[in-house]
């Protein structure tokens, strides 16, 4: 299908996996033009048939492209993409003035360090990572992050609206500080709800019953309805993975220790999904430190 003409933005998007996706098919659906670029092609191409350019490097997603988001795995490949890969980088296809949004996680001196590469360039940057998941992504409801110059923020405003809601909360990096307290207050909630309910069913009460209980009490919150809700079924089908978790802990820790800042719960909680993973769990949800804690208590 070939995409046809539109008043909309000319977006690049490098990354199209389970988030990147939905996404770009959001921004088409609003009227945007966009260019998909994924390292393994296959990925991308159903969003073909929806109007996208599919390309084989970033370079070439990029060139007609006057915002760029990229959707990728970690701040390493986030680097290589944009910077890396020889004359097929990202960097090699964009003009002065392009507006690079990352909406990855990853540490916020690699969103600092890349916004400050970019402006070398004549480019410009926003660190825009997003908390939703999957679900989010798909129904245009994603809680964004955003850390860089108002200015740019103004004008991405259009490139946020059928994604989600999106704040300004600081300069370059701030951002993925705010992702970043957004996930150590995922995971540790996640570890309580799953050491909770356990406790419970080891005691002898109804786990889907005290979920049910406690709804609406002080300790009710959108971690206990969703993944207390997986922890109940047994369903820990990956929304997002063990491993991302992990990563995501160790952004922070890393970043607690650069800035000197004492966190003894997210290091627990690194700990524990580190052994989960450790233990095979790396593919399951995230709310699968459930399995993990059910398996120091010898509980199925």
């Amino acid at each position: 299908m070939t995409p046809s003409p539109t008043s909309g933005l000319r977006i690049a998007v490098l990354g199209c996996g389970l988030m990147g996706v939905p996404m770009a098919r959001r921004l088409l659906a609003a009227g945007h033009v966009v260019h998909a670029w994924n390292r393994t092609r296959a990925k991308a191409e159903p969003l073909a048939a929806l109007g996208a350019f599919v390309h084989d490097t970033p370079r070439q997603a990029c060139i007609k492209a006057d915002y760029v988001i990229s959707m990728l795995e970690n701040g390493q490949v986030v680097g290589d993409v944009l910077f890396g890969m020889g004359q097929d980088g990202a960097i090699h296809g964009m003009r002065a003035g392009t507006l690079v949004v990352d909406m990855a996680s990853i540490q916020p001196r690699e969103a600092r360090d890349h916004a400050a590469r970019l402006s070398e360039r004549g480019l410009r940057h926003l660190d825009a990572p997003v908390s939703g998941g999957t679900v989010g992504a798909e129904n245009g409801s994603l809680a964004i992050m955003v850390g860089g110059k108002a200015e740019d923020f103004e004008a991405a405003q259009a490139l946020f609206a059928p994604l989600g809601r999106a704040t300004h909360v600081g300069p370059h990096g701030a951002g993925q500080l705010a992702k970043l307290a957004n996930q150590m207050i995922v995971g540790i909630s996640i570890g309580a709800v799953a050491e909770a309910l356990l406790l419970c069913a080891k005691g002898g009460a109804d786990p889907a019953k005290v979920r049910e209980a406690i709804t609406g009490g002080f300790a009710d919150s959108r971690i206990l309805q969703l993944h207390g809700q997986r922890m109940v079924e047994r369903d820990f089908a990956a929304r997002g993975k063990m491993t991302v978790q992990l990563k995501d802990m160790r952004n922070a820790l890393a970043t607690a220790q650069e800035i000197g800042f004492d966190a003894p719960i997210t290091s627990l909680f690194e700990q524990l999904y580190a052994d989960g993973v450790e233990h095979g769990l790396g593919d399951l949800d995230h709310s699968g430190l459930f399995v993990e804690l059910a398996s120091r208590n010898a509980m199925q």
